[in-house]
């Protein structure tokens, strides 16, 4: 039967799962924070808590046990010397879980294991500081049912503008001197009337021609005018 046995086997038989937990030691002591499975990380801080606490007293006895789990003796040295005086005044506590949801290849959960004198800033990723996932209906899976009324807030109301002050300037009227003659209009000169630049016509040989034929009487006229200057005289 086995009443009281709880422990983390992690899948492992005793001499793999010491082997494993040695390792993961020695990466935290080395690293301050290291990243692995949910199940191992618990495993891991039942496994290095009595470790981290026989790092407060520095003795031959202390150094020879934590060498016997870790097996590494530069995680030892770093022990006993740096981190042993972050821990001196901490009565127990010293590693803190962090879960980062799970692995994309088979689910897993995954989580950061770390000392918590070294790092007080939550990791990205941690389970409070996960985005929500959206469902089909619009709200997120995880998000509460806000109340309609009471969480509805009131609109604003619009904000009234300033009163603009209009600024009245005084003008000046300029008075007009009594002295100042009118200024006549000057009139302007009569413009001379334009001549024809185009020089008169030279009379052409045949005009004169023409001329001098009218002027010239006829013989029957000349005729008549005799007969008519006869009768005269014989009355």
């Amino acid at each position: 039967m086995r009443h009281q046995r709880k422990r983390h086997r992690i899948g492992r038989p005793h001499a793999h799962r010491k082997a494993t937990l040695a390792a993961l030691s020695t990466a935290l002591i080395t690293h301050k924070r290291i990243t692995t499975t949910l199940a191992k990380a618990k495993a891991l801080r039942v496994y290095v808590e009595p470790i981290l606490n026989r790092a407060k007293e520095d003795t031959t006895h202390n150094r020879r046990e934590v060498f016997r789990h870790l097996q590494s003796k530069e995680a030892v040295k770093e022990l006993f010397g740096e981190i042993a005086e972050r821990i001196g005044d901490r009565p127990g506590g010293y590693t803190r879980v962090v879960k980062l949801g799970e692995r994309d290849g088979d689910s897993t959960e995954m989580a950061v294991i770390e000392l918590v004198d070294y790092n007080d800033v939550r990791p990205d990723g941690a389970a409070g500081t996960r985005k929500r996932r959206r469902t089909r209906r619009g709200g997120s899976s995880g998000a509460k049912r806000t109340e309609p009324a009471a969480s509805a807030a009131k609109p604003a109301e619009p904000a009234k503008p300033a009163p603009v002050e209009e600024a009245v300037g005084t003008v000046e009227e300029v008075e007009t001197p009594e002295d100042v003659t009118p200024v006549e209009e000057a009139e302007a000169p009569e413009e001379a009337p334009v001549e024809d630049a185009t020089p008169e016509a030279e009379a052409t040989p045949e005009a004169e021609s023409a001329e001098e034929t009218t002027a010239q009487a006829t013989p029957e006229e000349e005729s008549t005018e005799n007969a008519e200057d006869d009768k005269k005289e014989e009355e």
